[in-house]
This record gives structure tokens, sequence and C-alpha cells, in this order.
């Protein structure tokens, strides 16, 4: 089907309220258009270099944890939460207590992650691991109740009510099948659909089709990144579009409401593959970034301690760039030293500029890897 000739579905009759019922998505999709093309070309270009740019840098997974964690922090905030990035790397005592639950999600979501993208290893991306993924994310978190781990046997809604709803999904009856459909066209062999358009595609399908009572929005972002990590478009997730959905927040409701209420696809793509270009090449400079932090420390820091304390030295550093935030107990246990050896290790780490104490207290104090961090802050 030629993606201008797409018809997004229909309203369909339900007791005192009508649901959107979407058009089965596992079919062959025809882009004859030059600035799509085009755009297609640039999005997967960017993410080309990217992964390549990925595979070069040594012990990369301590880099990708804090994209997971800015990730996390972001994609929940497009859902209400206000954990900064900050925050994420804070224990739970740490937190204010009335700001725990978003804290929750937001860890939450970090395992969620973690989880998944270990298992797509023995697992393709399928619904069965986007439901077990659903049950991690939801378990113990405001929504624990709303059946974590299966899809809704209920009607849900967007908005304040059911009457007064902005968007009704199909009702539950449908799901099974919708959802067996998407997960189908995303592994198609016969269907001669480019990656990148097939998850943008499987995006807007999954928010439509809305197959869980809640945490929706953060399991269909988290979607994109395992299938492009399933796909073998990126060896390392080191890929997460909710930054860019959330900086472009209102775009992004609009347009899959574009899709749903005016057959608008072609503007869909257009917006997704422009965040898949932006966000890559984005995630790249991070990546540079962070290779002047590492060989400036090298080069300038590390060398400043006895032969005698540079194995606790680098071994402090590598805890840092998974986790940036740490306090004198935590650095004791990653050095497997006294906690006087490790206070005067931090001590030392602020004095060369690397670590800065943020809670102004003389006990219980926390210290930030600010340069670091502050290449995920924005």
């Amino acid at each position: 089907m030629d993606i201008k000739n797409f018809k997004s579905g229909a309203l369909e009759d339900r007791y005192q309220y009508k649901a959107f019922l979407p058009e089965m998505i596992c079919h062959e999709w025809v882009i004859a258009d030059p600035e799509l093309s085009e755009l297609l070309g640039r999005a997967d270009r960017a993410l080309g270099e990217l992964n390549a740019f990925a595979q070069l840098i040594p012990d990369i997974e301590f880099f990708i944890t804090a994209y997971v964690a800015k990730e996390a922090a972001k994609s929940s905030r497009i859902e209400g939460t206000q954990t900064n990035i900050d925050d994420v790397f804070k224990e739970e005592d740490d937190i204010n207590p009335e700001e725990r639950d978003d804290w929750a999600e937001v860890q939450n979501y970090i395992s969620a992650i973690t989880y998944a993208i270990k298992e797509l290893q023995d697992l393709p991306l399928s619904n069965r691991l986007l439901r077990q993924t659903h049950e991690i994310l939801m378990s113990g978190v405001r929504g624990e109740h709303k059946q974590p781990g299966h899809f809704r046997e209920s009607q849900n809604w967007i908005g304040v009510s059911l009457k007064n709803a902005v968007f009704i999904p199909p009702h539950h009856d449908h799901v099974p099948d919708l959802m067996s459909d998407l997960e189908a066209f995303l592994h198609a062999d016969d269907l001669y659909v480019h990656p990148l358009v097939r998850i943008a595609i499987g995006h807007y399908q999954f928010e439509t089709v809305h197959p869980f009572l809640d945490g929706n929005g953060r399991l269909g972002r988290l979607m994109i990144s395992l299938y492009l990590a399933s796909e073998g478009l990126l060896v390392k997730p080191a890929l997460y579009l909710s930054d860019y959905f959330e900086r472009n927040k209102t775009a992004y409701v609009d347009h899959l409401m574009a899709v749903r209420q005016g057959n608008h696809m072609r503007e869909w793509l257009i917006f997704f593959l422009h965040g898949v270009a932006e966000t890559a090449r984005a995630s790249a400079d991070v990546f540079r970034s962070i290779l002047k932090i590492k060989e400036r420390i090298e080069r300038d820091v590390l060398p400043r301690f006895s032969s005698r304390r540079q194995d606790n030295a680098q071994a402090l550093m590598r805890h840092l760039y998974a986790r940036p935030v740490v306090d004198v107990n935590q650095a004791a246990k990653i050095i497997g030293a006294t906690t006087n050896t490790a206070n005067a290790l931090v001590a030392d780490m602020v004095v060369h500029g690397v670590l800065t104490e943020i809670t102004g207290q003389r006990r219980n104090r926390l210290f930030v890897f600010n340069e670091y961090i502050e290449l995920f802050r924005s």
C-alpha cells in the first residue's frame, strides 16, 4: 500500500461511547516520496555513524548506564514524574519522602530496560517480552494493581474520564489480534519495509492500541530501543528517543493524534525520522565529550595518585562513569577498603575537581561527578 493511501481506522460504536479501531499494519508499505526518502537516508546514516562510533569506545557499557538513566527520567517525565538525572543515581534514603514515588517509577524503568536488553540475547522482540517487561515496569509502583504483565481486559482511555476522553483506544476484545499483527509486522521477512519505518509505524500502532491499562507510553518508547537492538541496527543500545519526544511533547502527542484522526502517517514518519537523526548525532557528540573527559582525567588526574592508590582511583572512576553520584560508604565498597581510605580518596577527587559535594552537610554527604553528569542533564 502506498503510504499516501493510508487509512488509520474508524470509530466503533460501544455502549455509550465510541472507541477507535485501527487498521492492521502487517502489509507492504510503499514510500514514493522524495522528502521522506531523503530523511530516511539521513536518519539511517546518522544511526550507522553512531553504531560505528559506539563500537570503538572501550568499556561502553559503563557509559550506556547513564544513557539508560536519562531515558528513564525523560520517558517518565512525559508521563508527569519529576525525577531529575541527579536523583536517579541516588539511593532511596537520599530522596525526599514526597518524591520517592516518582523515583521508584524511574528505577523500575531502568530495571525494565536492563532486563529487556538482556533477554534480547535469547528472545526475539515479542509480545511475550513486552508483557514481561511491563510487569517489571509496573511492579510496586502507582499502577501496580492494573494487571502488570497482562494485556488489558477492560476499556481504557486517555483523558479525565471515559465520557470526556481525548482518545479512546480499541475495545479490549480487539487487543490480542492487533498486538499479534503488530508483532508479525515487526518481524515479517517478506515485507520490504525499512526497519526505521517499521518501528515508527509500530510505535504509533502500539500507542494507539494501548494494550495495557497503564504504562503504555513508557513501554511504547522503550520498544523503539529494543527493536533497534534486536534488529542489529545498534550493536549497543545507545539511542533513546524520549529526550526528543519530551522536548517536543506537544508535537509528539499531536502527530500521533493526527494519524488517528486525519491519516497523517507521512507527517508522523517525518517527525520520527527527524528525531532519530537528531538524537543519533547528539548521542555521538556526547560520546566524544565523554572520551575527552576520560582522556583528561587519565592524563591530568590519575597520575597524581601514588602507585599504591592507582587501583583504587581507577576502580572508583570506572564506577562513576556508570553511577556518577556516590557517598563514602559506597566508595569503600567499590574499592574494597576501609571508610577512612575511601574518605581520603573521595577528598582527593574533590581537590582534583572530579567530584563535587552536593549536600552541604558534614555527615551523609553525597558527591557528584559533575562534569560527566552535566552531559546527561540537558
